[in-house]
């Protein structure tokens, strides 16, 4: 009986599944709203509104969430539109940086 024979197929499997198989770009993601503040220097606060629906009464409301985001040149003033992307932690409460004016 010959035991070792699967045995080294089985690895050989393994390793070339490893190869094939590369890391999956991270999933970020991405939200637009409107700019409420922008008072803080290199930083604005965007408003983001989402219509959820009520789970029993089918009623739809929104609910409204606001984000810090990154805005390295100090270009975006209160009530523009903005598209924004996770990033990296930039302080302890923003987490977002702005793409481009939506």
């Amino acid at each position: 009986m010959n035991m070792s024979a699967p045995k080294t197929e089985k690895k050989e499997k393994k390793a070339v599944v490893a190869e094939e198989t590369k890391k999956p770009a991270a999933i970020s993601r991405k939200f637009s709203g409107v700019v409420v503040s922008n008072k803080n220097d290199k930083t604005i606060v965007v408003e983001v509104k989402t219509v959820k629906k009520h789970p029993k009464y089918k009623k739809r409301y929104t609910v409204s969430s606001r984000y810090k985001v990154h805005d390295e040149n100090n270009e975006f003033k209160a009530g523009d539109h903005v598209s924004f992307v996770e990033c990296r932690p930039l302080s302890r409460d923003k987490r977002w940086r702005v793409v481009k004016k939506a």
